[in-house]
């Protein structure tokens, strides 16, 4: 068994003293290779935790001897002269980083995502640990793991040890209910007002929601872990038996505003459990903490759960169809909201997560596998649900991956991916993939014909900033500039504007700060006196008649539908049309 520590002196300098003992056998030869991850599941980029350490100690732990060790890559440190001891080694790990990924130690809790702050021996990655908390007797502990005394835990291998999140609070709260016969546990901390019973209700509605569509559960129990913050906040990770959830304002998450994100994350989330934590990629089995684990499949485990996160509210009846349709619609316009779609596909985008797939990037080179991949997926349910007459869907291609992939520890590839789809559907579906997966086909087409088949329809709108929809421009106002954000490909504001271009006048009127709204379709050419690289220049900004630019879709239903539509619709949703 490898032993944990973790213990503080003072919560004020935000620093947990971490301590990591193992037994090594007496005829190694071998050095021992100490391993802190690079990355963690479910944030698919190098986020490089061995920055957050200080002062490493390596002695033998029964005469307190140190030990020599030289630090071999930025997170590998390699100890020699091992044999027959029982290593100790210690060092700091800076906890202040508040969110779904991240570690806090303050006067109030310990909150710790393992993963960030452990390491593992090399090639002993499989033995038990087990992990204690020096915290005060009176706190509780929220965690997926099991506790075999007070505040020791204990996990089966270091995968389950780094994939278990945890609080260690005395203000923790807890509500319990079951779903398929397994307990769920929603654990709450923070200064939050909750209707308990409304969220409970909601939670066991969509849990069992999901229980349903796969025909099992793959844990013995799972734990929402809910920090939720005096401001604004939001961010969610999934986790072998558990999620953390990171919500703010706490005093508004009744609210619907904020409510509805609440259910839509832990929705997402315990989708999770199944889609990527157990139904995982060939290339993730096992995961190498050390380096990328590069795979082209986060269409599937990112974009259709992101698709059935806010779907199975409206079928579970949390949700209204209404409400799920605002939900869609702002996932459309997070999806049109630039050209990427035009540039780079969605299996190159799934690859390109380890490269810049969490920040904004540079304008126009990419798509997001959430947003973009929910909308392959819609296409993807509905267009299998009109081959059968609504007797095979996604759901069954989401049943045959657990069952042949879920189950079995198996990791699976794209091309079981195709063949599983193409079964479900009785037919080929290769356009689909070389359109949607790998090509760069436009989404609309295919939305509203399917959306047709269930008595929707894709409709578009008017962007609502003309200075967007008619010259292909977006600001971003901060404080007393208005800065261009981003121009549309092909534009009149692309071929006089660069990003960053500091907007100082339009036609002589001081840009403080509404002079944009001169920029409508009532004139054809505007003087706009600009700010770029600290000299003043003037631009002549002129609209071409007959074009927009800044496309806005949404999702409604069809003012008449005929009998299969209305059927289509209530087998879809689970609502009367």
């Amino acid at each position: 068994m490898i032993n944990y520590r973790v213990s503080y002196s003072n919560p004020l300098t935000f620093y947990l003293q971490i301590e990591m003992t193992l037994t090594v056998a007496a005829e190694a030869t071998a050095p021992i290779e100490l391993q802190l991850p690079a990355w963690r599941p479910g944030r698919y980029e190098l986020q490089n935790f061995a920055q957050k350490i200080q002062k490493v100690e390596i002695s033998d732990a029964a005469t307190g001897q140190p030990l020599p060790y030289r630090k071999t890559t930025k997170d590998r440190w390699t100890v020699a002269d091992a044999a027959g001891r029982t290593v100790r080694m210690r060092y700091n790990f800076y906890a202040h980083q508040m969110d779904a990924g991240g570690s806090w130690l303050d006067e109030t809790q310990l909150y710790l995502n393992p993963v960030q702050c452990f390491m593992y021996a090399e090639g002993r990655q499989e033995e038990e640990c087990e992990l204690t908390l020096a915290v005060p007797e009176s706190w509780q502990v929220a965690c997926g793991l099991p506790q075999t005394a007070p505040h020791t835990l204990n996990a089966k291998n270091f995968d389950q040890l780094a994939d278990s999140p945890l609080i260690a609070s005395p203000t923790l709260v807890h509500h319990e209910y079951e779903a398929g016969g397994v307990p769920h546990h929603v654990w709450a901390q923070g200064e939050a007002k909750l209707n308990w019973p409304k969220l409970v209700a909601d939670f066991k509605a969509f849990s069992e929601e999901q229980v349903q569509l796969f025909g099992g559960f793959p844990v013995a129990e799972y734990h929402f872990l809910n920090q939720f913050l005096p401001y604004k906040h939001y961010h969610g990770v999934e986790h072998n038996n558990s999620t953390v959830i990171v919500l703010g304002p706490a005093e508004q998450l009744m609210q619907d505003s904020l409510y509805k994100e609440l259910l839509g994350v832990s929705c997402h989330e315990l989708f999770h459990t199944w889609n990527i934590k157990s139904i995982r990629p060939a290339e993730m089995q096992p995961y190498d903490y050390s380096r990328e684990n590069y795979f082209r499949t986060c269409f599937i485990a990112e974009g259709i759960t992101t698709y059935y996160g806010e779907y199975l509210l409206a079928r579970s009846h949390v949700r209204t169809p209404s409400q799920y349709f605002e939900e869609l619609n702002t996932v459309l316009h997070k999806h049109y909201a630039d050209a990427g779609g035009d540039n780079l596909s969605l299996a190159d985008a799934s690859m390109d997560l380890w490269l810049d797939g969490y920040k904004p990037g540079v304008p126009d080179r990419k798509v997001s596998v959430y947003h973009k991949g929910a909308l392959a997926a819609l296409i993807l349910d509905l267009t299998l649900r009109q081959l059968s007459g609504h007797a095979r869907s996604l759901d069954d291609v989401m049943r045959r991956l657990y069952e042949e992939f879920g189950k079995t520890g198996i990791g699976y590839t794209e091309a079981d991916y195709q063949r599983i789809v193409s079964e479900v559907a009785g037919r080929d579906m290769q356009a689909y993939f070389d359109k949607f997966i790998y090509g760069l086909e436009p989404l609309a087409g295919a939305l509203d014909k399917v959306l047709r088949t269930v008595g929707c329809q894709l409709v578009t709108a008017e962007n609502p900033s003309e200075a967007e929809r008619v010259f292909g421009l977006r600001v971003a106002p901060k404080a007393d500039r208005t800065n261009v954000a981003y121009c549309w490909p092909g534009s009149p504001a692309e071929a006089v504007l660069s990003v960053d271009d500091e907007i100082v006048a339009v036609d002589g009127v001081r840009e403080i700060p509404n002079a944009l709204l001169l920029l409508t379709a009532q004139a054809p050419t505007y003087e706009l006196t600009i700010l770029r690289q600290n000299k003043l220049r003037t631009v002549q900004l002129t609209a071409e008649p007959g074009r927009t630019f800044g496309p806005y879709y949404g999702v409604r239903k069809l003012s008449e539908a005929d009998e299969a539509q209305r059927t289509g619709f209530a087998k879809w949703l689970g609502w009367e049309f």
